[in-house]
C-alpha cells in the first residue's frame, strides 16, 4: 500500500500574495514558525488552520494542499 504525504502551495499562493511568513501568521493567529513549517512540510496542519490558510490567501484548501503518493 502506497504511503501518502501532504504536499502544499503555501509558500506560492503567498508570495503571490505580497505576504511576508509574519504577515499570514498575524492574519491567522498562529505564528511565523507555524506558517515556515507548514510551508516546509515539516508540521501537517489541522482542519481548521488549512481553512483558515486558505481563507486568509483567498483560495481553497484543494488548491493549497495535495496528497503526494510514495
Amino acid at each position: 500500500m502506497a504511503e501518502h504525504r501532504l504536499g502544499n502551495r503555501l509558500k506560492e499562493f503567498r508570495t503571490e500574495r505580497g505576504l511576508t511568513q509574519t504577515e499570514l501568521a498575524l492574519r491567522i493567529g498562529v505564528s511565523r514558525k507555524t506558517i515556515n513549517t507548514v510551508e516546509n512540510s515539516v508540521f501537517v496542519p489541522s482542519t481548521i488552520l488549512a481553512l483558515s490558510l486558505a481563507r486568509a490567501l483567498g483560495t481553497t484548501v484543494e488548491q493549497l494542499f495535495h496528497l503526494i503518493e510514495d
